[in-house]
């Protein structure tokens, strides 16, 4: 694998890989930033988590492939976990989490809870929110910030929402304070028609052929188990 260098390396390696886990790969799946936060790169590298410099610091790139491409997507996709998927493969992994269903037909089947109901509303009413205004809205108090972070992970599991940028904090004066907060949009407002026409027109079984072939190329070693929950999200489908 290409050593990885900097922002424009992993640009690269990922539009051919199609994903990537976010950082890490105790899954045994595959991830182009292969090592944690707290460890040391397997190879000389300047890149470093959490250094602010943005070419360099993995935590800057995550927001970058959102702010300045729109053929990358980058959220909770995996093992309840942060990771990247591209434009190309987006419809693949879109087939098999969701299919042709939507979010009333998934809710009505006992997959959505009642949590995450009321957060993809919220966001149905209001388009576009930052994480501060999404749990005031969908009525999560600060004792509820562990359902609340399930029910979040769990819409973008399923693919309902998606991580589509940052917004600042406005104070009653209307000036900008703070961190940044992380924003979050429905992914069909996220991409575009092509991408959903795609996701629409492959059966889960091809989808999944087209996936599982890939993280073998990427990574010979990866079990069928861990594989599988990859794809589907889940131990079962």
């Amino acid at each position: 694998m290409k050593k990885i260098l900097n922002y424009e390396d992993f640009t690269e390696v990922l539009q051919n890989a199609g994903f990537s886990m976010g950082g890490g790969n105790s899954e045994g799946i595959y991830s182009i930033i292969n090592w944690d936060w707290d460890k040391e790169p397997p190879y000389d590298t300047p890149v470093k988590w959490h250094t602010g410099d943005r070419e360099t610091d993995p935590w800057e790139w995550r927001m970058r492939v959102l702010d300045e491409r729109n053929d990358m997507a980058y959220a909770k996709f995996f093992f309840r976990k942060s990771g990247y998927i591209t434009k190309e493969w987006y419809p693949y992994f879109f087939a098999c989490r969701r299919g042709v269903m939507d979010f009333v037909d998934m809710y009505l089947e006992g997959r959505i809870s009642n949590e995450a109901k009321r957060i993809y509303t919220s966001i149905e009413e209001e388009g576009v929110m930052p994480l501060h205004e999404l749990k005031k809205a969908a009525g999560f108090g600060k004792e509820d910030k562990s359902r609340f972070d399930r029910a979040l992970v769990e819409l973008q599991m399923n693919f309902f929402l998606t991580i589509c940028g940052r917004r600042h904090k406005i104070s009653a004066e209307g000036k900008p304070y703070g961190w940044d907060s992380t924003a979050f949009c429905k992914t069909e407002d996220f991409w575009d028609s092509e991408v959903l026409k795609a996701a629409s027109a492959a059966s889960s079984k091809e989808a999944e052929e087209r996936i599982r072939e890939q993280v073998l190329r990427l990574n010979p070693l990866a079990s069928d188990k861990n594989i599988h929950k990859f794809i589907y999200g889940r131990t079962g489908r």
